[in-house]
């Protein structure tokens, strides 16, 4: 029994003996099939020809895959006093990550933005001893590989410790979550895509599907704007390497959901 990862978005699936039929992430319209048609990888197969990269991303451990695999995110520990939690996700675990990560305190738990990052995230609540998963509830369906650690929150904000709190942006995904960073050196929302950091990492956009050109509408955008607003921050960490606003993050944020807005009127 073989837990098969999907080629096109890296989300690994349930065990079983031969790969699935078909990627329903995939195959929603914000993602999309290979052009080949849809294939298939085995997490052996991945680690033969790929490795894991762990580098400081603006004074925070991130980890990715080189040679780029997927959509190419990389994974951020959030440290704390209370536990680190692993922000968003890659498809591949290894001793030298895991080593990592004890050595700077262990691992509490692992949240994710939204379906597209949930690649090998039970291996890596795995490799820890079965920390929980926090997925909102809102996106359950998209959780391809069932796992007891995953807990399935509800709600606007869940409190991972008191220096991590998950928000419910909803937006991209109905479930898309966003994790907010109190912190020395300036409070931090990480945000996969559910932000998306622009090039000029001055600003940021909104997107239903991102590979597929579909914006998102106002009321979606003003709601991303209400549940961000009780809280400070000063950077916005993206999805990719070097893709953050660091500093003046709440005011670019702002500046960033007028524009967008006035861009779709």
């Amino acid at each position: 029994m073989t837990c098969f990862l999907c080629l096109q978005c890296g989300v690994q699936f349930a065990a079983a003996a031969a790969p699935p039929d078909h990627c329903p992430i995939c195959e929603d319209e914000r993602q999309y099939v290979r052009w080949e048609g849809q294939a298939w990888i085995t997490p052996e197969e991945l680690a033969a020809g790929h490795r894991i990269v762990m580098k400081d991303d603006a004074g925070v451990l991130a980890f990715g895959i080189e040679p780029r695999f997927a959509i190419g995110q990389r994974a951020l520990l959030a440290q704390t006093p209370h536990g680190n939690v692993l922000w968003d996700c890659i498809s591949m675990v290894n001793d030298e990550a895991v080593a990592e990560i004890n050595r700077r305190g262990g691992l509490a738990a692992i949240a994710i933005s939204h379906c597209h990052y949930y690649s090998a995230m039970v291996e890596w609540s795995e490799a820890f001893g079965g920390v929980p998963i926090y997925l909102h509830t809102d996106d359950r369906k998209w959780i391809m590989r069932p796992h007891p650690a995953v807990i399935s929150w509800e709600g606007e904000t869940r409190a991972l410790n008191p220096s991590l709190t998950l928000i419910r942006c909803g937006g991209h995904f109905a479930g898309g979550q966003v994790l907010h960073w109190k912190r020395d050196g300036g409070d931090a929302i990480l945000a996969g895509d559910i932000l998306q950091v622009t090039p000029t990492r001055r600003h940021v956009s909104f997107m239903y599907s991102y590979p597929n050109y579909i914006p998102l509408n106002a009321a979606k955008v003003l709601g991303i704007k209400a549940a961000l607003e009780p809280f400070a921050f000063d950077h916005i960490y993206g999805a990719w390497w070097n893709q953050n606003v660091l500093g003046d993050a709440k005011a670019a944020f702002a500046a960033s959901v007028a524009r967008y807005l006035a861009a779709i009127a």
